[in-house]
């Protein structure tokens, strides 16, 4: 039904076009000065067949515009959606300055016969477009700069209220592994780590994604997370920025998340051993809270004494499994005979990777 009435419309439109087209022919002398369109007759009947051309082109056309539009419609409804709040604000004041200084600097155009007020129009629409993509753009150093003036004010209030102290430092990229694990809040309130922690956008919709998940365990990891972020922002002196930069065309939670440290010149806080190793090898800075933990953990030499309780069978099948405290896990060779038991063993080796660390053993009275 819509399809049927822009048709008419654009008919009307052509009709109309052609009207005013034929009567600025008309005024043309070489065209008026012709025999046949010497009587009244013959120019009202030039008037009709011009606007009927005209008409009957836009009727023909009409799908293709309606098609062109619909099109049009759906793209800016796809680029809203992907836009934060931030951006569309940002990006409407881009296109209202530009179209202002437009009036003023394009005014000359207007006067220009025939062609100048579509020029006009022409120019408008695209200082419209540069403005708002400048002004989105650059939204992250305007929003610095406004903070950058409203600082004495915002020192005024620190005197008579508590707020968070900022620690100026390199921007840590939180990703969704590691603040599941939870131990970076620990790590945080220990003052080891520096703000600002940045938490992306897209990852806090993984962590919805994975709360709101019909699988039980993924469903308490993900709300595990959430308020994970939420004891960090509250409990917490450290500060914390939640950005909504996104890069549409890129796919993996993981590839944004170093395409954002890029950008904003940061470091990645995880605990998964392949982000770790695809981040170096693009050359992305990554704090591995597993190789903190591993660092921290007491250092053990060959040839030391330890009293564990082996738990388990090894994957050979003389071998005993044990775990110390911190979860360090002990391979005991001809262990398996121990198991459910005390047992002094003497450390043989010790096996460091950046996914942990494993302890090589043998029994003592052996």
């Amino acid at each position: 039904m819509l399809k049927k009435i822009l048709r008419g419309i654009f008919s009307v439109i052509g009709l109309i076009v052609g009207y005013f087209i034929s009567e600025i022919l008309l005024t043309i002398p070489q065209i008026a000065s012709l025999a046949y369109l010497s009587t009244t007759m013959a120019r009202v009947a030039f008037v009709i067949i011009i606007s009927f051309i005209f008409g009957l082109i836009l009727y023909i056309i009409s799908p293709i515009i309606y098609k062109g539009i619909s099109n049009l419609i759906e793209y800016i409804e796809k680029s809203m959606q992907k836009m934060s709040i931030t951006e569309i604000i940002y990006g409407t004041i881009g296109a209202i300055i530009s179209l202002v200084l437009m009036t003023f600097i394009a005014k000359p155009i207007n006067d220009i016969s025939i062609i100048g007020p579509i020029l006009l129009i022409l120019l408008n629409i695209l200082a419209a477009i540069i403005g708002a993509e400048i002004m989105i753009k650059k939204k992250e150093d305007i929003t610095a700069l406004l903070v950058n003036i409203k600082k004495p004010v915002i020192r005024e209030k620190k005197a008579k209220d508590t707020i968070k102290d900022s620690t100026i430092g390199i921007p840590k990229v939180l990703d969704t592994s590691v603040i599941i694990d939870g131990r970076i809040f620990d790590i945080c309130e220990t003052g080891f780590i520096e703000g600002p922690l940045v938490i992306p956008n897209f990852v806090l919709d993984e962590l919805r994604h994975i709360s709101d998940s019909s699988d039980s365990l993924k469903r308490n990891r993900g709300r595990r997370g959430l308020d994970i972020l939420n004891k960090i922002q509250k409990e917490l002196s450290i500060e914390t920025q939640i950005v909504d930069d996104d890069f549409p065309k890129i796919a993996e939670v993981d590839a944004k998340l170093l395409k954002l440290a890029q950008k904003i010149e940061g470091k990645v806080i995880t605990n998964d051993y392949n982000l770790n190793k695809v981040a170096e090898f693009q050359g992305v800075p990554v704090l591995n809270i597993n190789e903190l933990s591993n660092a921290i953990k007491p250092v053990v030499l060959p040839g030391e004494e330890m009293k564990i309780d082996i738990v388990k069978d090894g994957k050979e099948s003389s071998q005993g499994v044990a775990y110390l405290e911190d979860g360090t896990m002990i391979v005991v060779e001809s262990g398996r005979k121990y198991i459910g038991q005390t047992t002094d063993v003497i450390v043989t080796s010790v096996l460091q990777t950046a996914a942990g660390r494993m302890i090589f053993a043998k029994p003592k009275d052996n």
